[in-house]
């Protein structure tokens, strides 16, 4: 293929977008093929001579698409979702047209410079303080390890990168049980290791983070000749909501002169509508924040907001510079490749820039509004059908439930054998989880085109099914 053939096919690539985005509701959610399917489909050796693009396409229709689990779909109702507003992929479409590699400012100062205004835009909506600055990284879970590798160095006094672990104390982090895994693999990737992250009981209808419990750990390890090092606070956990009492928390660790990182990979972005900022009262206490708007702004993946209220605490455990990566002639530039782990870096400002002027804070407060509410009236219908027991409540647009009707011998196998049936079944998308070793369905609404009908639709589905299974 020649640039010459760009245009044409540039414009039959985005009729083909524009009409699967107006028609993926009308396609099961989930995808339908059987393990090895796809693989078994492609050729095991790679071609020789090029082949017609025409072909190329026809088997992406053929072998790619029934291999895909709709996540722009309307009634995507698991995990959290993946958003692409249009404006969005457009940018990300220039974005991939030019190709930069934004590692530096030289390499680019349009991105470097956009990337500093967009994150002072997205502190603004968030109502952050001024001292806070923010990176894009790739994920929530990057940002969390270059957090743990921050608060790492600074109980080491800034010698665990050059000295090793091993001839420093033994340094130890706390969370409660309902953080992400990726907290888990940053303190493996760190070297910490799993014994080092300490759990600390939860307690209350938000399944938060014990202050008290928190504070007596770090006291009891403190007693033992431990390292103290830093504490991760939950908001919007990925399997109930979960949220810490951020405020009393970080009083505790600031007693200690401990790091904080507060993980909102989700949630944070309800943080754009003031009503919902007491979730997180006290978050401007924190070192490190960070919500992921390809979650729920409508930004397509990946684009992860890392806000920091010491930025150099972070360049000065991750900076590296060789001659060949200094900038000569232009001091006091910010070099965002020092503020995460990858070297690397793609220009994801742009599509934020596109979504936040295309839309505007007051559109994404709405959406935000809707799915919520929505979701809230879904809880309420479900928790007046005999049968089935909420078993945590909204936090936002997540709750969790169970069916559990008269009689019913184990009930882990039947809620499982439900969300089984509802996810073979095509017409909306759940998936699971465990709340004190149960076993109950999640559901949770964040797909940026999704409407009441969608929400109520799962109302239909999920009693529909039970009913057969009962």
């Amino acid at each position: 293929m020649k640039w010459n053939e760009f245009g044409a096919w540039g414009a039959q690539v985005a009729a083909w977008a524009q009409d699967y985005h107006a028609t993926v509701g009308e396609r099961p959610v989930r995808a339908r093929t059987r393990p090895g399917e796809v693989l078994n489909a492609l050729p095991e050796t790679p071609p020789e001579k090029p082949e017609p693009l025409e072909q190329v396409f026809e088997d992406f229709e053929r072998i790619v698409m029934p291999g895909i689990t709709h996540w722009q779909h309307p009634r995507f109702f698991a995990y959290f979702a993946a958003n692409a507003a249009p404006a969005s992929v457009l940018a990300e479409f220039l974005a991939a047209a030019l190709a930069p590699q934004c590692m530096l400012w030289q390499t680019s100062p349009a991105a470097t410079e956009m990337e500093t205004r967009m994150m002072d835009w997205l502190r603004q909506a968030l109502a952050l303080p001024e001292p806070f600055a923010g990176v894009i990284q790739d994920s929530a879970s990057s940002a969390t390890l270059a957090a743990v590798l921050t608060m790492r160095e600074k109980a080491l006094n800034w010698t665990g990168n050059t000295r090793g672990l091993a001839q420093n104390p033994q340094v130890r982090v706390y969370s409660s049980a309902e953080v992400h895994t990726s907290v888990d693999r940053a303190i493996w990737i760190a070297g910490i290791g799993q014994d080092n992250l300490v759990r600390i009981p939860i307690t209350g209808a938000w399944r938060g983070m014990d202050p008290q419990a928190l504070e007596a750990a770090i006291r009891a390890d403190l007693a033992a000749g431990l390292t103290p090092a830093g504490v991760i606070l939950c908001v919007g956990g990925t399997g109930t909501g979960a949220t810490d009492p951020i405020a009393d928390c970080l009083a505790v660790a600031a007693k200690y002169g401990l790091y904080t990182h507060v993980d909102a990979a989700w949630a944070g972005s309800a943080m754009i509508c003031p009503e919902y900022r007491h979730m997180w009262q006290g978050v401007e206490r924190a070192d490190s924040i960070v919500f992921n708007p390809h979650k729920w702004l409508g930004v397509q993946f990946d684009c992860s907001a890392h806000f920091l209220r010491e930025p150099d605490d972070l360049v000065k455990t991750l900076a590296i510079q060789p001659e060949y990566l200094k900038t000569h002639g232009a001091d006091g530039m910010i070099n965002y490749s020092e503020w995460s782990v990858p070297l690397g870096r793609r220009f994801r400002a742009l599509k934020l820039w596109f979504v936040l002027r295309a839309y505007g804070l007051e559109n994404l407060r709405r959406r935000l509004h809707n799915h919520i509410t929505w979701s809230h009236l879904l809880h309420d219908r479900i928790a007046a059908t005999p049968g089935f027991e909420i078993v945590t409540p909204p936090m936002w647009s997540l709750f969790t439930f169970r069916f559990a009707p008269p009689g019913a011998a184990d009930a882990d196998a039947l809620n499982l054998a439900l969300i089984n049936a509802i996810n073979d079944d095509g017409r909306i998308y759940l998936t699971q989880t465990r709340v004190d070793g149960a076993m109950v369905i999640r559901f949770q609404a964040g797909q940026f085109d999704t409407t009441e009908r969608d929400v109520m639709m799962a109302y239909d589905v999920i009693t529909e099914l039970a009913a057969q299974l009962a």
